[in-house]
């Protein structure tokens, strides 16, 4: 173990780990074992990964090894470190025994059972314990940093958007244009893509989640567009389509559904609201302009240090949407053999209702290129 460095954490790590040991002290929790990576980034700002935090009352440690050594230094000298040579179990072992910890909350969604049963073997003297989602649901709510690392992500996301879409040329492929756009995007500041860009030429963009592959933009093509940017270690995520030339009518009409279904679904969110009636709203429309079940997937999700997070915008959930969270609102028709409409922004749930974050047009002038 290293001697603990007495610089002190920023104001925004200082209060979630405050808010974390509230939650902690009301389940009764002495000591708590985050190996989430996003989670331990959350409460120190460290980014390294194979690496865990132990937080108790009074510190916290953080698990690594010497890779790392330095980004500690740099991003969060005010812990407690151990340094390992071994495996990562063992260190949790090692310190949760010198630390004499007698029950050791874990993360059960980010501990495998090969990892537990080592733990316990190593360390007989500690229980463990399934720990509540802790940080889960610290996250669902952004703070003022998380929210302008967010609103950062989508003006790189959408300037480079705009220049991608400059580009776009007949025989270009789907997986050039993804390229050039995740290229803008960098040289925009973002540390990397969100997630896989989806670049969905034709029948192809009748898949939610196409495959992008080789096929060539012609005119008449539609060009389903997915993609997000990172910075700060938070996302954004926008779908737009696009028409070359031409507007198939089927899509035409679909594009106006899909449009109309997102703004009444805007018009939904609100503090209190339930998550299935603002899934309702929007996909009730969709159904009476004729298009049945041809939106097959969820409304929308949360968004933050996770592409994909708490709450989950579908017709399966009663949870209740609250100030701060941060959801994204994609209604889409999809016509096998044809192709498919998406439309997708990143929202703010406020306390009267709801901002929407992203700001691309998306009339149908604005879709045909």
């Amino acid at each position: 173990m290293v001697k603990k460095v007495k610089t002190g954490p920023s104001p925004v790590i200082k209060a979630r780990i405050t808010r974390c040991r509230r939650l902690m002290k009301k389940h009764a929790i002495g000591a708590h074992l985050v190996t989430g990576q996003r989670d331990c980034f959350y409460l120190t700002g460290f980014t390294g990964e194979d690496s865990a935090v132990i937080l108790t009352p009074k510190a916290v440690h953080i698990l690594s090894d010497g890779r790392f050594d330095e980004a500690i230094n740099q991003e969060c000298p005010w812990v407690t470190r151990w340094m390992r040579r071994g495996s990562l179990v063992a260190e949790i072992a090692k310190a949760s025994k010198e630390l004499g910890i007698k029950k050791l909350a874990v993360q059960p969604e980010h501990m495998t059972l090969a990892d537990h049963a080592e733990l316990k073997k190593l360390n007989r003297a500690t229980k463990l314990a399934p720990a509540p989602p802790l940080t889960a649901t610290m996250r669902r709510t952004k703070d003022d940093s998380e929210l302008a690392s967010i609103r950062e992500a989508i003006r790189i996301a959408e300037e480079a958007f705009v220049a991608a879409r400059a580009t776009i040329r007949a025989g270009q492929t789907e997986r050039g244009l993804a390229a050039r756009l995740e290229f803008e995007m960098r040289q925009r500041g973002a540390s990397a893509a969100a997630f896989t860009s989806i670049c969905a030429e034709g029948a192809n963009s009748a898949l939610p989640h196409a495959h992008t592959g080789d096929r060539p933009i012609k005119r008449g093509s539609v060009m389903l567009v997915d993609w997000g940017a990172v910075v700060g270690g938070y996302r954004s995520d926008l779908t737009r389509t696009l028409f070359v030339g031409t507007i198939p009518p089927d899509l035409g009409r679909a594009y106006r559904t899909v449009l109309e279904a997102q703004q009444r679904a805007f018009a939904a969110i609100r503090p209190g609201a339930r998550v299935c009636d603002v899934d309702a709203a929007a996909r009730n429309f969709v159904r009476e302009a004729g298009f049945g079940d041809a939106f097959n997937h969820g409304l929308g999700h949360g968004l933050g240090l996770d592409v994909h997070e708490p709450p989950s915008l579908s017709w399966r959930s009663t949870e209740k949407l609250q100030a701060g969270m941060v959801v994204t609102v994609e209604p889409g028709v999809y016509l096998p053999g044809v192709g498919g409409v998406r439309l997708e922004d990143d929202c703010l749930v406020t306390q009267t209702g709801c901002r929407v974050l992203s700001g691309l047009g998306k009339s149908l002038d604005d879709a045909v290129l």
